[in-house]
């Protein structure tokens, strides 16, 4: 069984995700830095150089082979919901698949110096943002079996709060039988 984390570009899945991996002494891995490992290049090079389909196919690839590997933490991309082969890979196994949630404030706030995230250069981040978030918090939140808020929590909290959730789960760290919502909600971020 594996901890795959979903959500936006910096909500924070590698972050929370290395911290929830040490509370829980298994391995994290990040998908992104998996698959840059792999092409000895950055995703923004690749996607500038063969576009973003072909990334798609090595997300897929990726994630089809980290999300079958037991007692590992995985942070996934932020568009890896997008492939129908994505979301059953990471269903898959008896997974738990953890949705952190954070406004499109709290993000482009986050984001607002980034540089090598392919989908938000060369555009306005603030609409860009909402565009995705648009398009993506409803798969988010179809696939979660917990939604997590990450807005104004430290990573600490955030952690420890989800390394507890996944204990308190029926036969320990497992997926719940429906989707818990945990944090503070705002309007429509």
């Amino acid at each position: 069984m594996t901890v795959c984390l979903i959500g936006m570009p910096g909500s924070g899945k590698s972050t929370v995700g290395r911290q929830l991996s040490r509370l829980l002494g298994w391995r994290f891995v990040d998908s992104d830095a998996e698959i840059e490992r792999e092409l000895g290049h950055s995703i923004r090079a690749h996607f500038e150089q063969h576009g973003e389909a072909s990334f798609r196919e090595l997300e897929q690839a990726a994630i089809e082979h980290l999300a079958a590997q037991p007692g590992i933490v995985l942070a996934t991309g932020g568009g890896a919901v997008l492939r129908e082969a994505n979301r059953r890979a990471l269903k898959a196994h008896g997974n738990t698949v953890v949705y952190l949630r954070a406004s499109v404030d709290d993000l482009a706030r986050r984001l607002r110096h980034d540089t090598q995230r392919p989908l938000l250069q060369d555009t306005d981040a603030v609409i860009r943002l909402q565009q995705l978030y648009t398009q993506r918090d409803p798969l988010y939140r179809e696939m979660a079996d917990h939604v997590i808020d990450t807005g104004r929590s430290s990573v600490s909290a955030i952690s420890h709060l989800l390394a507890m959730q996944l204990e308190l789960a029926p036969n320990g760290v497992s997926p719940a039988s429906a989707p818990v919502e945990t944090g503070q909600r705002s309007g429509s971020a």
